[in-house]
């Protein structure tokens, strides 16, 4: 990856932070608005800054389908930051989102947590909270790996 953060790698412990460093410079994460606030093994916290162009749902609310861009990227990062020598990123397998009320503010801030790290997928629990603090979606993510 030289001069291109839209070009990364393949993904290792050894090319992973490129990733990391360059989250907030990916073309669909500045159009979205989104800031990797924290991650270390097995925890990611990820912010949407709403802009101008971050799409919105009914009422101005946050758009349904950037939460659950925001959900994934989340659960990825919180499984990346913790990626062994043995494990090949294979992408999302599964996810189930629960929007529980619109979700309104000027930051909305995603936290994931894996909960079980098995050697094919990985489970990450993810809630999202508005900038008032209340919880609007919840998610269960499974993020799979290649043999």
């Amino acid at each position: 990856m030289a001069d291109n953060p839209t070009q990364l790698p393949p993904l290792t412990p050894a090319t992973i932070q490129p990733f990391f460093d360059n989250f907030d410079e990916l073309p669909f994460h500045k159009y979205l608005g989104m800031h990797l606030i924290a991650y270390r093994d097995g925890y990611a916290k990820v912010e949407l800054h709403r802009e101008a162009t971050t799409p919105t749902g009914i009422g101005g609310s946050v758009n349904g389908g950037v939460l659950a861009t925001l959900v994934d990227m989340t659960a990825v990062t919180a499984v990346l930051a913790g990626l062994r020598a043995d494990e090949h990123p294979a992408g999302t397998a599964d996810m189930q989102l629960t929007y529980l009320r619109q979700t309104k503010g000027e930051t909305v801030t995603c936290e994931g947590h894996v909960l079980k790290r098995g050697k094919q997928l990985a489970t990450v629990e993810v809630k999202v909270t508005d900038d008032t603090g209340r919880l609007c979606c919840t998610a269960r993510v499974l993020y799979a790996f290649r043999a």
